[in-house]
């Protein structure tokens, strides 16, 4: 495999990333404007590289033109530079990290998106928490306590007990 060969290989594993990143879906998890700023950095520089990429790495090289240089400085001379450019072997990289790491990797997006799952429903049910809390807040002044233990039935029942067992606290 040439080395432009492996270039393009680069190219087209970049662009395929940049396509799969949810750069939206992302920037709306972010809570801080110095989270964002830092957002929008990373992907204005990943948008740089990825089109370095694409453009100085995915063109075939221009093919050298040994009779212009044959003309030029000699046939011998030229000779010798064709025959190293031509006996050049770039070596085929063979990726053992990726194999290593990859099961560990997606181990962990499952249990990254069980996690978003799990805080997600915590954040649901602390968001009704505060409804709850802001509308109690509104009206504790004029609510009387039959109201208060229609929404609480358990306190009801736990004063009910207290009462009926004679415990009075002291």
């Amino acid at each position: 495999m040439s080395g432009s060969g492996v270039a393009k290989k680069v190219a087209g594993a970049a662009a395929k990333a940049g396509k799969a990143i949810d750069w939206d879906g992302l920037a709306k998890m972010l809570v801080s404007e110095e989270a964002r700023k830092e957002f929008a950095t990373l992907r204005r520089t990943f948008e740089d590289v990825n089109h370095q990429l694409q453009t100085k790495f995915s063109q075939e090289p221009q093919p050298i033109d040994w009779e212009y240089y044959r003309k030029g400085i000699g046939s011998k001379v030229v000779d010798i530079y064709k025959e190293a450019y031509e006996s050049i072997e770039i070596p085929k990289y063979v990726d053992t990290v990726t194999p290593q790491y990859k099961p560990k990797f997606d181990a962990l997006l499952v249990e990254m998106k069980e996690a978003e799952k799990a805080s997600l429903k915590e954040s649901e049910r602390i968001e009704k928490e505060i409804a709850e809390m802001k509308e109690m807040k509104k009206k504790i002044s004029t609510m009387t306590a039959d109201e208060y233990f229609a929404k609480h039935p358990e306190l009801k029942q736990k004063f009910d007990d207290e009462i009926r067992n004679d415990y009075w606290g002291y």
